[in-house]
């Protein structure tokens, strides 16, 4: 149980590491890019219209960066909580068929068999199967076809 929850953090702590070192990458270079096109357009302005109208331009050019920057992390933001409420709701929905691959819950079905006798349980067994089958073809059901009013 705890190799797995180890495995999923090594994977992930490499992911996030490899992801990192490419967007610092990316970002250093967008920089120095975004540098000399400010120069550019700084010298351009400045041997046009003057100093002060100069500095004016690169400041909105420098806000118009830091606006794009702001929208697309929010909207980086939003959709991963979309996909942390998706991936919950999936967790919830698949609770039973983890249940079943308890080990404690087998051997202590196996003991109650054991116990009781296969011939008095088989009925019982019968209805369980039964009513885990619907529970399992309920869980790939939207929620939300449910509750939307008939025409």
């Amino acid at each position: 149980m705890f190799q797995r929850i180890i495995d999923g953090i090594s994977a992930s702590t490499g992911t996030t590491v490899r992801l990192t070192s490419l967007a610092a990458g990316a970002a250093l270079a967008l920089f120095i890019t975004t540098c000399f096109l400010c120069a550019a357009a700084f010298i351009s302005v400045l041997n046009k219209y003057g100093p002060v109208q100069a500095c004016l331009a690169g400041a909105g050019i420098f806000f118009l960066l830091t606006l794009t920057a702001a929208v697309s992390y929010w909207v980086y933001k939003r959709q991963l909580r979309k996909q942390a409420y998706i991936a919950a709701e999936r967790a919830t929905r698949s609770g039973a068929s983890s249940m079943l691959a308890d080990p404690m819950l087998l051997a202590t079905g196996l003991q109650i068999v054991r116990a009781i006798g296969i011939k008095r349980l088989l009925p019982i067994l019968a209805i369980g199967g039964v009513a885990l089958g619907i529970m399992a073809s309920r869980a790939g059901v939207p929620d939300d076809a449910s509750a939307e009013p008939a025409e």
